[in-house]
């Protein structure tokens, strides 16, 4: 089964690349970026939340946002494996709340 895999654009027009999963997901330690989002129409997604963390298995499994995204039906969760340097996964996750304003970033 191939894996699927989204293109995410942020406000600077850069593309990021992102491997769709189920919610209940585990993940193994290591640092990245994700966003929760919800399937609007076959191959078309709205994000919920994003965000990046240095360690993605207790990031997503204890994720303080859950009610908030719950909320919104049925998510998956889009991850990308990212650099352990903070600043680039905050300018990644910047990048991207400033093109797509999900809701539950701002609750």
């Amino acid at each position: 089964m191939a894996e699927k895999i989204i293109m995410w654009p942020g406000a600077s027009g850069k593309q990021y690349k992102y491997w769709i999963h189920p919610l209940n997901t585990t993940f193994k330690d290591s640092p990245g970026n994700y966003i929760f989002a919800k399937e609007t129409s076959p191959a078309r997604w709205k994000p919920i939340y994003i965000g990046e963390t240095d360690n993605l298995r207790n990031r997503i499994s204890n994720h303080e946002k859950m009610p908030c995204i719950k909320r919104h039906g049925d998510i998956h969760i889009h991850v990308h494996n990212s650099s352990s340097d903070e600043e680039l996964r905050r300018v990644e996750e910047s990048d991207l709340i400033a093109n797509w304003d999900p809701p539950c970033n701002k609750e």
